[in-house]
This record gives C-alpha cells, sequence and structure tokens, in this order.
C-alpha cells in the first residue's frame, strides 16, 4: 500500500468528545461497531487502528483457519473424560453461537454493510478423521452423542476406506489398507474469510455518521478521565504525535494487544490475566491439480501437549476468490503479541498481580513447553512428514511454508491452582460496564455476534432493557438466547433463511 494512501487515512481528525472508542480495526470491533450504530445511529463512535488497514492480523484469512467454526469437525470441541466418556456441551453451544453468527451476517447483508457474500463465505464440507482403533472408537462415540441434538441432526459417519475416499481422496490414497479409520462429514460446513469481513464492514461504518476510523494510530494507554469514563490516549504512527480523547465506553479488541491495555487499564477485574504467545505457519499446497481434488475442511486429534489452534487439518481455503490447500498450523513460539508487535510484548505483559497465575500455569503446562520447543526445531521434510499422517503421498516439492496468525492465549488466576491457561475466548467487563475486553483465540471470530451481544447488558445495562433495544437485537439475530439444539422447527427454519441469503446451497 503506497504512503499517499496511508497518509489519507491517518489525516482525519480525532473527535475529542465521543460516545465510543474501539481499539484495533479487527472483527471483534467491527461486530461491536455495527451493533451498536444499528441500535442507536445516534452514538458517535471512534476506531484506532495501528495498521494503514482493517483487518489485517488476526482477523486476515491467512492468519486464522477460516473454519466457520461449528463444532462439526473439531475434536477438542468435544474432549474424552478420564472415563472414556465425551463431553458435547461445548460443542452445543459454540454450534448455537455460530447459528447466531450466520443471522447477523445474513442481517448485514440484507442492510448492505456486506455487499457480496461469496466474497467473504462459502460452503465448505467439515469432517473429522482419525486412524487406530482407540481414536475410531471415540469418534463413533463421539458421533453417536452428536447426532442425537438437532444441531447436529445432517452429520454422516463411516469407517469404510472406500466412502471416505470418495469424501476426501487426498486423505486415503497410499495409506495402509489395514490401517482402522473413521470419518465424520457434514455438508453445512462453510469456509470464512474474517479479514474480507471486516474490512467490508468498516467501509460501510465509515460513510455513516458520527463513525470515524483512525489508520496508522497507535494506543499508549487509557485512564479514568476526571469529568468521567476514559481518556485515550494514541500516537499518530506516521507524524509520531500523540493525541486524546473522552470516551464513554471503550473496547478493546486489539487481538494479542489488548492484554497489555488491559493491564493499563484502572479496573480490578484486570487482575491477574496473563498471556502465552502462540505463533502459527501452514503448509500451502503449490500443486493445482492437488488443489482441485480436495475439497473440505478435514481436521484431525491434537498432539499431546498441543494448544487447540495447533488441531492438524487439511483445509480447503477460498482467499480472494481464490481455492488455497493448507495443512496446520504448525505452532512456534514468539515474544511477540502480534504478527507487527515488539519482542518485550511478553515481558512488558507480565506484572505483580499475574506473575503468580503465569508462573503457576507454566508449570502444570510443561508439555506444552515441549511441544512448542519441539514445533520450533522442526525443518520442512519434519513437516511434511507430519503432512503425511493426513496425505500420505505429499512431497516436499508441492508445499510451501506460509505465515500463520499470531495468538496469546490467555492465562488466569485460580484459587486452587494457582494460575490456568485457558483455551477459548474470555470477555472482560468491568463492574460499571465503561470498559470490555476481549481475549484469547478460537472459536473467537466465528462466534463475535454472540460474544458481543452478550456484553452488551453488562456494558449498556439501562439500553439494553428497552423495548426498541430488544426488537432491534431481534431483528438482528433472531435466534439469540435460544437454545437451538432443543428446537428443531425453529432450528430448520433460520438455517433455510440464512443457507438462502448467504448463497450457502448447492
Amino acid at each position: 500500500m503506497n504512503k499517499s494512501k496511508k497518509s489519507s487515512k491517518s489525516l482525519k481528525p480525532l473527535v475529542y468528545e465521543t460516545d465510543v472508542a474501539l481499539i484495533g480495526a479487527g472483527i471483534m470491533s467491527a461486530t461491536l461497531a455495527v451493533i451498536l450504530k444499528e441500535l442507536d445511529p445516534n452514538l458517535s463512535i471512534q476506531i484506532f487502528e495501528r495498521l494503514d488497514e482493517a483487518g489485517m492480523e488476526s482477523s486476515d484469512a491467512w492468519n486464522n483457519a477460516g473454519t466457520g467454526h461449528a463444532a462439526f469437525c473439531e475434536l477438542n470441541y468435544t474432549p474424552q473424560k478420564p472415563d472414556g466418556s465425551v463431553d458435547i456441551s461445548k460443542a452445543i453451544k459454540i454450534c448455537e453461537a455460530f447459528e447466531v453468527s450466520k443471522e447477523f451476517w445474513s442481517f448485514l447483508v440484507e442492510k448492505g454493510y456486506l455487499p457480496d457474500p461469496s466474497a467473504f463465505i462459502s460452503k465448505v464440507p467439515h469432517m473429522s478423521f482419525v486412524w487406530g482403533q482407540e481414536n475410531v472408537n471415540y469418534l463413533k462415540k463421539r458421533y453417536d452423542l452428536l447426532k442425537t441434538n438437532s444441531l447436529f441432526s445432517e452429520m454422516v459417519y463411516s469407517e469404510s476406506p472406500d466412502q471416505i475416499e470418495q469424501w476426501a481422496p487426498l486423505i486415503m490414497r497410499d495409506r495402509p489398507k489395514d490401517q482402522p479409520v473413521a470419518a465424520t462429514r457434514c455438508e453445512l460446513g462453510t469456509d470464512v474469510n474474517f479479514g474480507e469481513q471486516t474490512r467490508s464492514i468498516f467501509r460501510k461504518l465509515e460513510t455513516m455518521p458520527g463513525v470515524t476510523m483512525h489508520y496508522n494510530s497507535e494506543t499508549l494507554d487509557i485512564d479514568p478521565h476526571e469529568e468521567g469514563g476514559w481518556k485515550v490516549i494514541v500516537k499518530n504512527l506516521l507524524h509520531e504525535q500523540k493525541e486524546n480523547c473522552r470516551a464513554r465506553f471503550v473496547f478493546l479488541g486489539a487481538g494479542g494487544a489488548t492484554l497489555s491495555l488491559l493491564k493499563k487499564a484502572e479496573i480490578k477485574e484486570r487482575d491477574g490475566y496473563g498471556g502465552f504467545p502462540v505463533s502459527g505457519l501452514w503448509l500451502k499446497c503449490k500443486n493445482e491439480e492437488l488443489i482441485k481434488q480436495h475439497h473440505a475442511k478435514v481436521y484431525g486429534k491434537a498432539s499431546v501437549g498441543a494448544p487447540p489452534m495447533s488441531v492438524p487439518h487439511v483445509d480447503t481455503r477460498i482467499i480472494d476468490g481464490k481455492k488455497q490447500l493448507l495443512f496446520g498450523p504448525f505452532a512456534g513460539f514468539s515474544m511477540k503479541f502480534l504478527k507487527g508487535g515488539s519482542n518485550f510484548d511478553l515481558a512488558k505483559s507480565i506484572t505483580f498481580d499475574n506473575v503468580k497465575p503465569m508462573i503457576s500455569a507454566g508449570l502444570r503446562n510443561v508439555p506444552l513447553t515441549k511441544y512448542l520447543i519441539e514445533q520450533v526445531r522442526l525443518t520442512h521434510e519434519d513437516r511434511v512428514d507430519a503432512l503425511r499422517e493426513y496425505v500420505p503421498f505429499a512431497k516436499p516439492e508441492d508445499w510451501e511454508l506460509q505465515d500463520a496468525g499470531q495468538r496469546v492465549q490467555v492465562i488466569k488466576k485460580h484459587e486452587e491452582q494457582g494460575g490456568v491457561l485457558e483455551f477459548g475466548t474470555e470477555a472482560v467487563v468491568a463492574s460499571d460496564g465503561s470498559v470490555a475486553a476481549l481475549l484469547g483465540a478460537s472459536p473467537g471470530a466465528s462466534t463475535a455476534a454472540a460474544i458481543m451481544f452478550g456484553i452488551l447488558p453488562r456494558c449498556f445495562k439501562e439500553e439494553s432493557k428497552s423495548a426498541e433495544w430488544q426488537s432491534k437485537l431481534k431483528e438482528m439475530a433472531p435466534s439469540f438466547g435460544v437454545p437451538l439444539g432443543n428446537n428443531p422447527s425453529a432450528l430448520a427454519e433460520t438455517r433455510k433463511r440464512t443457507s438462502n441469503i448467504l448463497g450457502l446451497h448447492e
């Protein structure tokens, strides 16, 4: 992007008094901004982004799996307990949240925020694939449980190598004939380009009264304002000038940078939170013939000690209108909290209130540390060997390394254990609702709408009770708060409607 374009984006004057300040121009801020603007068109909103474009960190298509996380294929959402039973409660919750996302995106399409659904969402079947009798037994048990819930009624299961080969030929070619295998498949699966979705939303928002985007603007601090609300201190990175504004409500949706800003906010809810950065890498297929032969997201089981974001998958992606094939992600370790961050990010995040939880979590996650060290030491041939567990005939020359995103896994204090490493997404909200922060990773973007709807009553307490807001919320997401898994007719109705609007039918 040329410098003149950068400069034009950064010249919008900062508005001193604003109702809402959103830090970070990713999918979370985009989602919250449009919800608030629909609920109250008179709200003034300012968005501060340190880069020169929206959606270029965790939201960008290359920096996440692009899986519309509906728990159809992600085995880490259905953990097996020590007694052998399988817990599907998280899968149900995530699947219901994704239905809310599709409803919200359908609303945005109808309102013109997302003019072309094919630019950000595509129909790609979701599969789980395992081998070895123990894993086959687990997958069958998982399938039997999920199948009883309406959300997963269209899922199919097979232990037939021929059937699985029809679904995903690359994963069965040259596989040992005597190897026990099993797979589930759900045709309702999607691939989502959250970067394109984010940028489309912000392009529309920028045309609306009261919305101001500030690119090349790094948020340095947020402090209580002497007249109430918050003083947001930012630096224009092009001109090295510091400015500030006063905001009634501040949302921290800056990906990995959120933790550092949360630690600076003077709210008691920040205490005890820490973060552990994990970077990612893909193997990207260069062979167009192989790319054409695969059309599915095939998820397997994570290695022992691996973080959930490192669950291996052979992924069909649609990025900028072009079909891609990725495998990974491979984990790495970096001191940075963002791809464009600083090597001092981790050190600066350690404070008096979180040092104990971070040490405790570290001691309890030695396998994770060992796993990350092993991942960092992998060669290209090592990574292709890992790929061959899923694509047995894979050749090194057909694949190249592609950077993936940077994630910060949440560490929080725990009364009994001192500190625990949390895998998932967590909203931290001040008691008075004036500050909210979103921490964590997957399923993140896929459930952004449900997360934002969930924090509204905590941040806009009186407004959320009004009939006007309640009516508008129902218009944006009719099924929010409705247990669709227990309501087959409502589920069928919303899936039919959103599939039509989003172009997800065959």
